[in-house]
């Protein structure tokens, strides 16, 4: 019995309840009215199982109402974003509500102005031009795909960031997927495999491949090119990106528990049943920056000639140095390079790594941007930036830093429809999204859903225009450093070219131009070892 859903209880309870009372009543009068209050909410629990479109109220029937109660009357208790936008200090539920509001097609404004103080250090705006551009651009493109690329993909500037099958539910995969078609951008499995679920719908695909390989393996848990290639030539699959390391665990790997494995999972990762799937630190298809690049190239290949490139989070600056003197040796390159950030949220990660591990987004992004310019190899070689962007000011300021595109995953969730219950490891998300308990993964509507992914991504880039366009900008392209102010004390405020240092072109290949601050990693830095 104490395995029972909220659902099944209440199926079980409220026909006895009302049986009970039923009789009572004929006994008694006073017992009328507790008949009706139990009538009324035995109709209210039929409509939330089975009519409701809210998760959440699918699973808990009735009583998760008081959720929505205690939101409609306060903040909810301590429901915060860690969002650095002002000095690294908590913003409450703002960026939720205008999450929530754009997937769902309300009016996102805010009266009383804004949110934020803006004579503290570290508030941040865009100056605005006194002749604003008119939008030309209602679906901006950006090409990934270099010289060896046969088969460019034209993305959005926002898609979908790395999230699993396995950690996210088939009905959550399907959502994202089906919110992905609908808007033409692209979903990245996660390093969990290819699922039908990402393939059911159509939607645009990065297929992701980490240190354990799924989908792609053999019992041994190394790359199979022969897997690969079978799948890497769908239609769907529009590139490849390779996992060296993951903002919110750099240097560990990912971690599925038993709880959450299924039969179907197992066989879509190729692994054994029973056990936490965990993924080795390190790959084992390469050891040296070059045979890096060799495996870029042998993907590139399998597939087609689809754009390829590599996620990580920044470490040791040497070491990603060595990489680009490996892309000048070799004369390979990966057609885009995404960047994580330390902040990087999971639910699989000791929490020491999770918060002192890893240099945060901006910091590494600035970092990559600069070191590719520095090599000359900027023009080769797509940024793609990974982390919080919750409005379109937050893509127009990694935009600033370096990013051509932006992939985002917690606002995605929270299209679709996440509380932030912090249960995603425990298999008992109450909404659906982070498990693989059928009973609650059930209850989340895909079309709804999808429909609400869709509609924030429509949103966020209609805003992201009107913002370029109010700084007198018409392409994205056009977006510089110094379009971004900050305050950095009561009375001094610097723009984004002043506070971060951006090097010239080709500096770093001739020695007497290389910055000081530079020269000891490039020194380290070689193509054929990471530490030196």
């Amino acid at each position: 019995m104490k395995n029972l859903s909220v659902r099944q209880w209440f199926i079980i309870i409220s026909p006895v309840s009302f049986l009970v009372t039923l009789g009572l009543s004929f006994v008694d009068e006073d017992f009328i009215v507790l008949l009706l209050i139990i009538s009324a909410l035995s109709l209210q629990g039929l409509y939330d199982m089975y009519l409701s479109k809210h998760t959440l109220l699918r699973i808990y029937p009735v009583i998760g109402h008081l959720r929505y109660l205690m939101e409609a009357i306060r903040p909810e208790i301590q429901q915060y974003f860690i969002e650095s936008n002002i000095n690294g200090r908590p913003i409450n539920r703002e960026f939720r509500e205008l999450v929530y509001q754009r997937a769902k097609g309300v009016r996102d404004t805010r009266p009383f102005g804004t949110q934020f103080e803006v004579y503290r250090n570290g508030y941040e705006w865009v100056n605005h031009s006194l002749m604003p551009k008119p939008v030309i651009e209602h679906d901006p493109r950006i090409k990934f795909g270099g010289k060896d690329c046969r088969q460019p993909y034209y993305a959005s500037p926002l898609n979908i960031s790395a999230m699993s099958y396995g950690a996210l539910s088939k009905n959550a995969i399907l959502a994202l997927n089906k919110g992905a078609q609908m808007g033409k951008f692209a979903h990245n499995t996660g390093e969990g495999g290819l699922s039908p679920y990402h393939l059911k719908y159509g939607g645009d695909l990065i297929w992701q491949i980490g240190t354990g390989y799924f989908g792609c393996r053999d019992e041994q848990g190394n790359f199979n090119e022969q897997l690969f290639q079978e799948k890497a030539n769908k239609s769907q699959v529009k590139m490849i990106e390779i996992k060296l390391s993951q903002g919110a665990k750099p240097g560990h790997g990912g971690i599925l528990p038993a709880i959450k494995l299924t039969a179907e999972i197992a066989e879509i990762r190729h692994v054994p049943l029973g056990k936490d799937v965990i993924s080795p630190p390190g790959h084992s298809a390469f050891s040296t920056p070059k045979e890096l690049l060799y495996f870029v190239k042998k993907l590139r290949d399998l597939s087609g000639g689809k754009p390829v490139g590599f996620k990580l989070c920044i470490g040791k600056k040497s070491e990603f140095l060595a990489l680009c003197k490996a892309m000048l040796t070799t004369k390979i390159y990966p057609d885009f390079i995404t960047i994580d950030g330390g902040e990087g949220g999971t639910g699989a990660a000791p929490i020491e790594l999770t918060n002192s591990v890893g240099m945060p987004l901006r910091d590494g992004l600035v970092f990559v941007h600069n070191a590719l310019i520095g090599c000359g190899l900027r023009k080769e070689i797509r940024i793609i930036a990974s982390g919080k962007a919750f409005s379109a000011f937050h893509i127009f300021r990694l935009m600033a830093l370096g990013a051509d595109t932006i992939n985002v995953a917690r606002a995605m969730m929270l299209a679709l429809g996440c509380i932030q219950s912090r249960a995603c490891n425990s298999d008992k998300c109450p909404t659906g999204i982070a498990t693989q308990d059928a009973r609650r993964y059930n209850a989340l509507d895909v079309d709804e859903k999808g429909m609400r992914v869709y509609r924030f991504h429509q949103a966020m880039i209609e805003h992201l225009m009107e913002f370029l366009a109010t700084a007198g900008l018409q392409h994205l392209s056009e977006i510089k450093p110094e379009h971004v102010q900050q305050r950095t004390n009561h009375s001094e405020i610097h723009h984004f070219g002043e506070l971060y240092e951006f090097i010239e072109e080709n500096c770093l290949l001739k020695e007497s131009c290389t910055p000081k601050h530079w020269l000891v990693d490039w020194q380290q830095a070689d193509a054929d070892t990471w530490v030196k």
